[in-house]
């Protein structure tokens, strides 16, 4: 839970506190142990999540445009915006 909202300190103490109060939660000590843990930890343990939720593929370069049909069967449909985009997907670090 701690990992997943990636709680700033505030919200740590909040959370830390609520699990000490709750029926066969943690203790004082295990709480301020995981504290300590998590300030230490923090940045790597972020980054790492956001790792592993990343698809194996990147978007390494984007275009678009948007076109204005100005020659068509039917007068209602002249002046109708398109967007055309195109993705260029490539793996990660290459």
């Amino acid at each position: 839970s701690i990992a997943s909202a990636d709680m700033d300190l505030n919200q740590l103490e909040a959370f830390l506190t609520a699990q000490t109060k709750k029926q066969g939660g943690i203790t004082s000590d295990q709480a301020a142990v995981i504290a300590k843990f998590w300030k230490n930890h923090r940045s790597n343990i972020h980054e790492s999540l956001i790792n592993q939720s990343r698809w194996d593929n990147i978007l390494k370069n984007m275009n678009w445009r948007v076109d204005l049909k100005s020659q068509l069967r039917h007068v209602d449909q002249i002046n109708t915006p398109v967007a055309i985009v195109e993705m260029e997907v490539g793996k990660n670090g290459q």
